[in-house]
C-alpha cells in the first residue's frame, strides 16, 4: 500500500504523456472542437460517477455556478482547444515538451495578478530560462520550421495561458468555497460539456470511427484515463503526497511525449529541441523552488 501512491504519480504522468499522440491522430479524423468534445465527454462521465458515489455534489453549490462556469471555460474549452488544436500542428513529442512550461505561464499571471505572489531572483531566472526554451523550440533561426511551427507553438501558449489563469481564478474564488476537488472537477467538465455542445459544428464527426485504434485513443485514451481517471488520481495523490508532489508530475509527461514521439510514431526530434524541453524543465524547477526529496509520502 505504501508503494501504491508512487504507482499512481508514475501512470499519471504516463496517462497524460498519451494524451499528446492521441490528440493528434483525433485531429486527422475530425475537428479539434470535435476532439475536445468527445474528450470531455467521455471524461464527464467516471468524475461524475465518482462525485456521485462520495456524496461530494451539493445542491447549495449551484449559487457558485458563475464561479464553475469561468473555470470550465479557462481550464476546459479554450485549454484543451489550444492543446488539440497544438498538437494536430506540431510533432507530438514537441507539443508535449511545450506542455511542460505551464507552470512558467501560470507564475507569471500569479505574479501579475496576485498581490501575495513574489518574484524571487531564482524565480525571475527560471521564467527566462523557460522562455528560452519555448522559443527554441519555435527554431526562430530556420525560417521554414519557425514558419511550421510558430501556429502551433501559439495555441500550445494560448493553452497554457487559459489553464494557468484558471489557477489564479481558483485560487481567488473557488479555493474559499472549500467545496471538493471532484465536484468541482464535475462542475468544471459538465459546464464546459454544454459550452461546447454549443459551439461544435458536429459535421463529419462520425469519421473518428474510421480508424478503431484512434476511437479507442480518444474515448479510452483522452476522455476515460486522460481526463476522467487522471483526476481522479490527481486527488488521491494530492491526499497522500500533497499539493507540491502532486504538482511535480507535470514533469514526466514531456518526457513521455518525447519518447512516445521518437520511438513509436518515428518523429524527427532535434538535439535543439531536448536542450530546449530541458531548460523549460530548469526553469519550472525554479519557479517551484522546493525540493520535492524532502516531502514524504503519508
Amino acid at each position: 500500500m505504501n508503494r501504491l501512491p508512487i504507482i499512481a504519480f508514475v501512470s499519471l504522468g504516463v496517462i497524460w504523456g498519451n494524451n499528446f499522440i492521441y490528440m493528434k491522430m483525433a485531429s486527422q479524423y475530425v475537428s479539434p472542437l470535435q476532439v475536445v468534445f468527445l474528450r470531455v465527454l467521455f471524461g464527464f462521465i467516471p468524475v461524475a460517477i465518482y462525485s456521485v458515489f462520495t456524496k461530494s455534489l451539493k445542491l447549495s453549490h449551484v449559487k457558485h455556478i458563475f464561479h464553475f462556469f469561468v473555470m470550465s471555460i479557462l481550464a476546459t474549452v479554450l485549454y484543451y482547444f489550444g492543446f488539440v488544436k497544438g498538437s494536430s500542428l506540431l510533432p507530438s513529442g514537441i507539443a508535449g515538451a511545450l506542455s511542460g512550461a505551464i507552470p512558467i505561464f501560470a507564475f507569471v499571471l500569479a505574479v501579475l495578478f496576485l498581490p501575495e505572489e513574489k518574484a524571487s531572483k531564482a524565480k525571475i531566472i527560471g521564467i527566462v530560462i523557460g522562455f528560452i526554451g519555448v522559443i527554441l523550440i519555435a527554431k526562430p533561426f530556420d525560417s521554414k520550421l519557425f514558419e511550421a511551427n510558430s501556429k502551433g507553438i501559439i495555441y500550445m501558449v494560448l493553452g497554457s495561458l487559459s489553464v494557468g489563469a484558471s489557477f489564479i481564478y481558483a485560487k481567488k474564488y473557488i479555493l474559499p468555497l472549500g467545496i471538493k476537488a471532484s465536484a468541482l472537477t464535475t462542475y468544471q467538465l459538465g459546464l464546459g460539456l454544454i459550452v461546447l455542445l454549443f459551439i461544435t459544428d458536429f459535421t463529419n464527426v462520425n469519421n473518428i470511427y474510421e480508424n478503431l485504434h484512434v476511437a479507442l485513443g480518444v474515448v479510452i485514451g483522452l476522455g476515460l484515463l486522460g481526463t476522467g481517471l487522471a483526476y481522479i488520481i490527481y486527488y488521491y495523490i494530492i491526499e497522500k503526497m500533497g499539493a507540491v508532489v502532486a504538482s511535480s508530475v507535470t514533469y514526466i509527461p514531456p518526457i513521455v511525449a518525447l519518447l512516445i514521439g521518437v520511438f513509436i510514431v518515428d518523429e524527427k526530434i532535434k538535439f535543439s529541441d531536448y536542450m530546449a524541453t530541458l531548460l523549460i524543465f530548469v526553469g519550472v524547477y525554479l519557479i517551484n523552488n522546493k525540493p520535492i526529496s524532502k516531502i514524504k509520502v503519508k
